[in-house]
């Protein structure tokens, strides 16, 4: 089959392929190759549309990545530029290219003050694994050798390798494999699933101390690092109480644990600052970045590495072995620099947190009326609403999730694209969207709850 035949293929054409051939991601397989799904065909600012000609308002910007909305054509001008003239050469063996070298400069404009090197992938995943390969290395160097437990957090979501998902705390993906040994988890910080009878602030600091106890359980001279979200996407957008990160910081640095701010989803504006560790105060050690530094046109992760650690690995040691075929690809850099430069010409970043988070906030927060919607959070350009039969008892309306999974496919039936995730129905719109566009997402959004509260009986729905 050529490129060109795509177009002319139907609708039932190319799903009869993809339910043949296709292995989707955190899919049930056997289901999808019965049922199939959703082919994307076309997208244009921040609707995308399928091949049955259906569009829809993308209320979760790609897959949290294109913050900059679909319509973008200097970012695809700067990856065929690039493609016309180098369309790859490695970062091995004492080499780069001049637009990886660019691209570098540019993160170090926006990046937090202290983080002066950069080490590129084509993933989060790959950037958590280069995580834990930095950390090791770093304490090897300085005479702790034995510093190698890293600790995340129940719920987190840090990749899907077996690295990067040993650091996760999804319990779903550890039953399919082995976890590393040296990966351990602890509370997060989910107020309204775990606070009990705590307020939020107290709470927050008895989430943050249950990192403190397992340091101290298993000796802070084996503990490397501890690894986190701002807030938990694929958790459920789990907000942290401002008292957390305070607590996390001040524990990591009494204890000698590198922390390390997964920026995956949190990363370029989404926030409401360049990064999340900016929004709620910290000072990690090591960043994670991917998704929207290219705007999703082209794949790109990496390592932001404070000066500190940068500082002992450049400084001796021998080679660094450790890396990718497509670290630094200079097509991916192209896409980084031109999304970078975008984000800073139209002030985007500052324009979130002046105008459009506020609005977001109170119309997303406004959904807490509706009467199967125990809890309406909202932080940056993020959104999570967490479904109940009973709001005082927070009884959820089914079981295994099926009715988040019914309110989420009402939506998209209805002319809007969010997320469900256990019994949470999530959002994390592009930070372009306009007002009215808020409007529009609440409004389809509402219908759904509607449609969901007939079907389980609750009135006023």
């Amino acid at each position: 089959m050529l490129l060109q035949d795509v177009g002319t293929m139907s609708p039932a054409q190319l799903d009869a392929i993809d339910r043949r051939s296709l292995l989707h991601p955190f899919t049930d397989l056997a289901s999808y190759k019965r049922d199939g799904g959703r082919t994307l065909v076309g997208a244009e600012h921040i609707y995308v549309t399928d091949s049955n000609g259906h569009e829809m308002l993308d209320g979760m910007s790609g897959l949290w990545c294109v913050n900059l909305g679909y319509s973008q054509p200097k970012i695809a001008a700067a990856v065929a530029e690039q493609l016309s003239k180098l369309p790859y050469y490695n970062s091995f063996f004492n080499c780069t290219t001049d637009t990886t070298v660019a691209m570098t400069a540019a993160l170090s404009r926006v990046l937090p003050p202290g983080f002066n090197h950069v080490f590129f992938t084509a993933s989060g995943s790959e950037a958590n694994d280069t995580n834990i390969r930095l950390a090791h290395r770093y304490f090897d160097l300085i005479g702790k050798p034995n510093k190698k437990a890293i600790i995340g957090r129940r719920n987190g979501y840090h990749g899907s390798t077996i690295a990067a998902a040993s650091l996760g705390g999804m319990r779903d993906m550890h039953k399919q494999f082995s976890l590393l040994p040296y990966a351990h988890h602890v509370q997060q910080p989910y107020a309204f699933k775990e606070a009990g009878e705590q307020d939020a602030e107290a709470f927050g600091r008895t989430a943050a101390r249950s990192l403190a106890a397992k340091i101290d359980e298993l000796g802070a001279d084996n503990v490397a690092a501890f690894i986190a979200e701002p807030i938990q996407g694929a958790g459920g957008v789990v907000i942290p109480p401002e008292s957390y990160w305070p607590e996390v910081g001040r524990i990591c640095r009494q204890r000698d644990i590198l922390l390390i701010s997964d920026e995956v989803i949190c990363g370029f504006g989404r926030t409401g600052n360049w990064f999340g560790c900016q929004t709620y105060g910290y000072e990690p050690d090591l960043i994670t970045f991917a998704k929207a530094v290219t705007n999703g046109y082209q794949p790109l992760g990496g390592v932001a590495v404070g000066d500190r650690i940068a500082d002992v690995v450049t400084s001796g040691g021998g080679e660094f072995a450790h890396g990718f075929t497509w670290s630094g690809h200079p097509a991916a850099c192209a896409a980084g620099i031109a999304t970078l430069a975008i984000y800073e010409e139209t002030g985007i970043v500052e324009r979130v947190q002046r105008d459009t988070a506020g609005y977001w906030a109170s119309r997303w927060r406004s959904l807490a009326e509706h009467p199967i919607v125990g809890e309406a959070r909202a932080k940056g350009m993020l959104g999570a609403l967490e479904l109940v039969r009973n709001k005082p008892g927070r009884e959820r309306l089914d079981q295994d999730s099926r009715a988040a999974i019914f309110c989420r496919d009402t939506a998209v039936g209805n002319g809007l694209v969010v997320r469900q995730v256990g019994d949470v129905v999530i959002s994390a719109p592009p930070l372009i969207i306009n007002r009215a566009e808020i409007d529009m997402l609440i409004d389809r959004l509402t219908v759904a709850l509607d449609a969901t509260a007939k079907r389980y009986g609750v009135a006023g729905g």
